[in-house]
């Protein structure tokens, strides 16, 4: 009983924290502090170049 319990605790926090790498990588591609090399599918490349363009003030 204890054990299952442990197992399912354990398993949202790798679970949470599996979503938390998730958005803080896509801000982190957003902003052009790393890149995957795969800007095309993401399409987070265009975002930044059309965001350049619109020259927000």
């Amino acid at each position: 009983m204890i054990k299952k319990s442990i197992t399912a605790v354990w398993e949202s926090i790798a679970i949470l924290f599996a979503g938390l790498w998730l958005v803080i990588r896509i801000i982190l591609e957003y902003f052009g502090f790393i890149s995957d090399g795969n800007d095309r599918t993401t399409g987070i490349k265009d975002l930044r170049e059309e965001y350049k363009k619109a020259n927000y003030k």
